[in-house]
C-alpha cells in the first residue's frame, strides 16, 4: 500500500517510525548508554536503511541520515529560528514544487547544447520546447545559433524563471520562456520536445507526447529513459554527468 503514497508521506512515516523506535529502545534499557547525539545518528542510519530497502529515490538516504542529528546539532548551538526561514524560502524560490514533482533543478551542459544543434534542421523554420528549462541557458544558446526556430521554455520555480525569463530578453526574438507547468501546456505546436527531468514521469510523459504530439515530431530526454520503449537513437556524451540523449519519433 505504501508504494502507492507520495514519496514524502513515505518519508514522514519512516522517520516517526524510527524515532519511535528509538525512543522506545532508549527507556526501555539501561545497557547502552549513549548521548542524545549519539542515538540520533542510530536512528539516521536506520531510517536510511529503511529507505534504501524500500527502493526510495536515492536521496532520500542523506536525507534520513542526516535530518534529525542536524535537528540536534541546531539544537545544541541555539541558531535562530529566522534562519531556518530564510533557507526554506530559498529553497522554495529555486526548486519550486520539487516535493510534489519529484523532477530535481537539472542543468543541461554544453556538450548536450552543442549535440542539439547537430539534431536541429539548419533549413526551414521549426519549433522547440525545454521542459523545465532552468535558468533558460539552453534554449537563449540555441536560439542564437539556429535562427530558423521558435524555441520555449517552461518552467515553474520562481527563481530559475526570474533568471531564464531575463536572459530571453538578451537573446533573439524567437526564444520566449513561461512561467507554468509543463504539463498543462500542449506538446502539438512543436517538432522538438526536449526534457531533463528525473526517472518518476517519463511514463506520463511519454502518454502525453503520443497524445498530444503530431506525426514525425522528435522526443528527446536527457539521461532518463522511457520505461518499456526503445528509442530509435541514442547519443553518448562524455560531459561532466555523462549524460546520455534519447530520441523517440511519434
Amino acid at each position: 500500500m505504501l508504494k502507492y503514497q507520495h514519496p514524502v508521506v513515505i518519508a514522514l512515516l519512516i522517520q516517526i517510525i524510527t524515532i519511535v523506535l528509538i525512543g522506545f529502545i532508549i527507556v526501555s534499557q539501561s545497557v547502552i548508554a549513549l548521548s542524545l547525539f549519539e542515538w540520533s545518528l542510530v536512528q539516521g542510519l536506520l531510517s536510511g536503511l529503511i529507505s534504501y530497502s524500500m527502493r526510495m529515490p536515492v536521496w532520500w538516504i542523506p536525507i534520513h541520515l542526516a535530518f534529525i542529528p542536524l535537528v540536534i546539532t541546531t539544537l545544541a548551538l541555539n541558531i535562530s529560528s529566522t534562519w531556518f526561514l530564510i533557507f526554506f524560502l530559498c529553497l522554495v524560490l529555486v526548486y519550486g514544487k520539487t516535493y510534489k514533482t519529484q523532477v530535481p533543478l537539472y542543468l543541461s551542459s554544453k556538450r548536450v547544447n552543442h549535440a542539439l544543434e547537430a539534431l536541429l534542421p539548419e533549413q526551414g523554420q521549426f519549433s522547440f520546447v525545454d521542459l523545465g528549462s532552468g535558468c533558460g541557458g539552453l534554449v537563449k544558446n540555441l536560439a542564437n545559433t539556429r535562427r530558423n526556430g521558435i524555441f520555449h521554455g517552461i518552467e515553474s520555480a520562481p527563481l530559475p524563471f526570474l533568471i531564464s525569463k531575463l536572459r530571453s530578453l538578451l537573446c533573439a526574438s524567437t526564444c520566449k520562456v513561461f512561467w507554468g507547468d509543463f504539463w498543462e501546456y500542449d506538446f502539438s505546436k512543436y517538432d522538438v520536445v526536449y526534457a531533463y527531468l528525473s526517472p518518476v514521469p517519463m511514463a506520463s510523459l511519454w502518454h502525453k507526447a503520443n497524445k498530444e504530439m503530431r506525426p514525425g515530431s522528435l522526443l528527446i530526454s536527457n539521461t532518463f529513459m522511457i520505461p518499456g520503449i526503445t528509442p530509435y537513437k541514442s547519443i553518448q556524451l562524455d560531459d561532466f554527468s555523462n549524460s546520455t540523449l534519447y530520441l523517440w519519433k511519434i
